[in-house]
């Protein structure tokens, strides 16, 4: 059983997490019985009694049928307060805004979360809109504009040793691969995600220097059809100015509020 600063684990909460989190990666392939309970090494009659007792709570729902579960609505009513009491969201989604107005193109916030960056707010190009809003959702840091410009601001050393995930052909898999990349992240002050992530589109991103290493980052998305040389140009010193107007006032903007860890 594993420990955080000295207290010892609650096996049955972390089960629950463990369930949640599985759950709410499987988007919209809802889970059987059976598979959440291989999936978590536990015994069926356990998962069982575990996932009534969530349903009875709005954490997790099911069919008509009672043998498909999915993640339920208290999951976003949870996911939302945390973006509302947020105040360093607050501080960005305006500038969030203003980037937006400025390029035409669709603008994201994103946090590190391990080896991920959860997406904490997007304004959406009226050019291209997205079906799925990524708000809430995550993606592998290696493979992003958010996450490489965040990665580039902690020591190699922390990197795993790969492979990593493979989510396009562009996608850098290896350990070597990626630190050259966050090498040339290092040297050009933002980082640049050309169809890594997301086939035909083109990522710039930008690390929010607020935390020392920072957490947070802003980028640029663009359909590869739409970028020219001017107008990449256009997108780093924007969102170079943008960059600075936020991290001149975030500090500012903190005060006495909590400082999360």
């Amino acid at each position: 059983m594993s420990e955080t600063a000295g207290v010892r684990e609650v096996k049955s909460a972390a089960r629950t997490v463990e369930l949640l989190e599985l759950l709410a990666a499987r988007g919209d392939r809802p889970a059987r019985l059976q598979e959440l309970a291989d999936e978590l090494g536990v015994p069926r009659s356990s998962m069982y009694a575990l996932l009534q007792t969530l349903i009875s709570r709005g954490w997790v729902r099911t069919d008509i049928t009672g043998s498909l579960y999915g993640i339920g609505i208290h999951a976003l009513l949870t996911g939302t307060s945390y973006l509302d009491s947020d105040p360093r969201v607050r501080v960005v989604r305006p500038y969030l805004d203003e980037a937006s107005d400025a390029l035409g193109e669709t603008i994201h916030m994103g946090r590190l979360d391990g080896r991920d960056v959860a997406y904490l707010a997007t304004r959406e190009s009226h050019e291209y809109l997205r079906t799925i809003s990524r708000v809430g959702r995550r993606l592998p840091a290696h493979a992003g504009a958010l996450g490489k410009a965040l990665l580039a601001e902690h020591p190699d050393t922390e990197l795993p040793e790969g492979p990593y995930e493979e989510l396009t052909p562009n996608t850098r898999t290896t350990r070597e691969a990626l630190t050259a990349d966050l090498a040339e992240t290092r040297a050009r002050g933002y980082s640049v995600d050309r169809e890594e992530g997301v086939p035909g589109i083109i990522g710039f991103g930008f690390a929010l220097r607020y935390d020392s290493p920072a957490q947070d980052a802003i980028s640029c998305s663009v359909p590869v059809a739409r970028l020219t040389p001017e107008h990449e140009g256009r997108i780093i010193a924007v969102m170079r100015e943008i960059r600075g107007k936020i991290e001149a006032t975030v500090p500012a903007a903190g005060g006495a509020a909590v400082h999360w860890r």
